[in-house]
């Protein structure tokens, strides 16, 4: 097995191989100058973004600084996904993002995981797992999601949550350890925040 396959796998492997590092860093160069655009300069963000990410929907946008282990390489969007400021995407191997996404600012998606044995980590080994988010979710701000979850459609994740199972679909869920708080359900459709009436 190849080092990019285990890279993909949840194999065991040591990230700091010269080729693998070498590729990595092409990409770390390219997200340099996208976090270094400016704000009039959206065409070229887009353009950049095409180049990095794995797959780009229409519609999508992300605000600058995008932090990526790979400057998105790995990462998929739907379209029209929205990310805040400080996005960090550990994406040493796949990261799905299902359409209409919001993403709040200071939010960690990881998919790079280390051994809990002291022998192996000293030497520098990896596993990287893969994350899926559905459509039409919103992570609030700073959350974190851990290698390996899944966030079924229309869920949303409370600010600072720490994303440790699956989320089911159509939820509010939220804390450390992240849990299911309630459904989303018909109340939603009346009031947008506390008692705050939508005006259909």
């Amino acid at each position: 097995m190849t080092i990019r396959e285990k890279m993909h796998n949840t194999e065991l492997y040591l990230p700091t191989d010269p080729e693998i590092m070498k590729e990595q860093q092409g990409y770390m160069n390219l997200l340099y100058d996208f976090n270094h655009t400016r704000p009039t300069e959206s065409d070229k963000r887009e353009a950049l973004l095409k180049e990095l990410f794995a797959d780009l929907g229409e519609g999508c946008f992300i605000e600058p600084p995008l932090h990526a282990n790979w400057g998105g390489h790995h990462v998929h969007f739907g379209k029209n996904v929205y990310a805040n400021f400080n996005l960090t995407l550990v994406d040493d191997t796949h990261i799905y993002i299902g359409d209409h996404t919001m993403i709040g600012p200071n939010v960690v998606i990881a998919t790079g995981g280390h051994p809990l044995l002291p022998e192996l980590r000293q030497k520098g080994y990896q596993y990287n797992v893969p994350v899926h988010i559905g459509k039409n979710c919103w992570i609030g701000a700073g959350a974190i999601i851990v290698p390996g979850i899944t966030i079924g459609d229309h869920s949303v994740i409370g600010a600072g949550s720490v994303v440790t199972k699956d989320i089911p679909s159509n939820v509010l869920a939220v804390g450390n350890p992240c849990k299911v708080l309630r459904e989303i359900s018909d109340y939603d459709r009346e009031y947008y925040y506390r008692d705050r009436k939508i005006h259909w």
